[in-house]
C-alpha cells in the first residue's frame, strides 16, 4: 500500500524539485541583475528606478518559501547532529519519522494561515506602491503555495520512514 502511493509521489516531488531549483536560479539571477542595473543606471545617468532596487526583497519570499521541502528533504535544513552520534539507526529513523510528522502537521497550519492571509490581501487589492503596482495577495501567495510543497515533501519523508521501520521490523 505504501508503495503504491510513494512511487508517484516521489516522481511528483522530484519533478517538483527541478521545478523550484530553477525557479529558485531564476529569481536569485533577477535579483542580483536587478540590484546590478540600478547600480549602474544611478552610476550612468545620476538618477535610477526604484522598482530595480524594490524587486529582490519581493522575490525573496517565492525564493525561500518554495524551496522549504526540497531542502528539508535534502536535510540541508538547520539540524542538530549531537542526536544521531548518541542513538542507532532504528532510533534515529523513528526520530526522522518524529521530524517529518511535526514538518507535515506545521506545513498544514501555516498553509492554512498562508491562504486566509492571501484571500485578505486579494480582498482588499492592495498593490505595492512601486513603478510597477505589484498586488500584495501575490507575494502572500508564497507561503501557501510553499507549504503546500513542503507537505508534499514531508508526507514522502513519512512514507518513507515508514516503510523503512516496517522492513527493518521483518529482519
Amino acid at each position: 500500500m505504501i508503495t503504491f502511493i510513494l512511487h508517484p509521489l516521489k516522481l511528483l516531488n522530484k519533478w517538483l524539485e527541478k521545478a523550484i531549483y530553477f525557479l529558485a536560479i531564476i529569481i536569485l539571477a533577477n535579483m542580483v541583475l536587478a540590484l546590478t542595473l540600478s547600480a549602474l543606471v544611478r552610476y550612468v545617468s545620476g538618477t535610477g528606478y526604484d522598482w530595480f532596487i524594490e524587486l529582490p526583497p519581493v522575490l525573496i519570499s517565492w525564493l525561500v518559501f518554495p524551496l522549504l521541502g526540497p531542502i528539508l528533504k535534502a536535510g540541508q535544513h538547520i539540524k542538530v547532529d549531537v542526536l544521531t552520534i548518541l542513538l542507532d539507526k532504528r532510533q534515529i529513523s523513528i526520530l526522522r519519522l518524529l521530524i517529518s510528522l511535526v514538518a507535515l502537521m506545521s506545513s498544514f497550519v501555516f498553509f492554512i494561515a498562508g491562504w486566509e492571509a492571501t484571500q485578505l490581501y486579494r480582498m482588499l487589492g492592495q498593490v505595492m506602491e512601486l513603478e510597477i503596482e505589484i498586488p500584495i495577495w501575490w507575494i502572500y501567495l508564497s507561503f501557501p503555495t510553499g507549504f503546500a510543497i513542503l507537505a508534499l515533501f514531508s508526507f514522502e519523508m513519512v512514507l518513507n520512514e515508514i516503510k523503512a521501520l516496517a522492513s527493518d521490523r521483518r529482519l
